[in-house]
């Protein structure tokens, strides 16, 4: 059925299927996630060892010249080489507020870019989805439309074969309404055949049998012939109704894929903000 500018479901559905596959992956995805997590291993370390200093600190403010846990630390006074200043120390701290503050304005950059990638997905899907629907209304209606021409048809062309049942029938017995008078004419000139010497004569009756007989012999050869025609016809009539009903069968079957079978799946179809998992 017509093709030309009109949407096919298998085409639209190849559409639709497109879209799923059709969106390539920000080249951020990958690398965001590890880069998070190390700055938040980073931070975490940081905000333990702060902690940790604070604790001690508060610890040794709360010592005096009567604590008990007091006792001489001879070396105490000598300092590591890897010891940090406060310039050094508020340069650390600073610098890993920073890259903590930039990985997460990177992160919520990138997550409201992914946001807008799924929307603009999602809407083009809902809008295949709908031309795909679209599409799927149309055929059906044009597969419900042959249908009906189909069957229509076929019942056209049931009267017609009974029609020509009743035509054949009415040859068959034209014919043996013939063959009778034909057997009484044959049989009449057979039987004056057989009369004796000069009464086997060619007389008027003699002609006029004859003449019955080729009349006769005549018209039951136009009723075979015409017979042989009616009973060709009625055998391409039937036919035709086998094929018609075996293209009806195709159709119903096809209508009750496209409605049932797939129509009920589409029904399912996840909403915008389900496609954006939203929901």
């Amino acid at each position: 059925m017509g093709r030309g500018g009109r949407a096919h479901p298998e085409h639209s559905g190849a559409a639709e299927k497109d879209h799923h596959a059709g969106r390539e992956p920000d080249s951020a995805l990958p690398t965001a996630p590890r880069l998070n997590r190390e700055q938040k291993e980073t931070c975490e370390t940081d905000w333990s060892d702060k902690v940790e200093a604070y604790n001690i600190d508060e610890t040794c403010a709360r010592y005096h010249n009567q604590s008990t846990e007091v006792q001489f630390h001879p070396h105490s006074t000598t300092l590591e080489e890897s010891a940090s200043t406060p310039e050094t120390w508020a340069k650390f701290t600073q610098e890993n507020l920073c890259r903590a503050e930039r990985e997460r304005l990177a992160s919520v950059h990138l997550r409201g870019l992914i946001d807008c990638i799924l929307r603009d997905v999602a809407e083009d899907l809902r809008l295949q989805c709908d031309a795909v629907n679209l599409a799927y209304g149309r055929r059906c209606e044009q597969l419900e439309d042959a249908r009906l021409k189909l069957e229509q048809h076929l019942h056209k062309t049931l009267r017609e074969i009974t029609d020509q049942e009743q035509n054949v029938a009415a040859l068959k017995q034209a014919i043996k309404n013939k063959e009778m008078p034909l057997k009484v004419a044959q049989t009449r000139l057979y039987q004056r055949s057989h009369r004796p010497n000069v009464e086997l004569c060619r007389d008027n009756v003699q002609f006029r049998l004859v003449s019955e007989v080729e009349e006769l012999n005549m018209s039951l050869t136009a009723l075979r012939e015409k017979l042989l025609e009616a009973e060709q016809s009625l055998r391409n009539l039937e036919d035709t109704r086998m094929s018609l009903e075996k293209d009806i069968a195709v159709k119903t079957n096809s209508l009750f894929i496209d409605r049932q079978k797939c129509m009920t799946h589409r029904t399912r179809y996840p909403t915008i903000l389900q496609l954006v998992g939203y929901q």
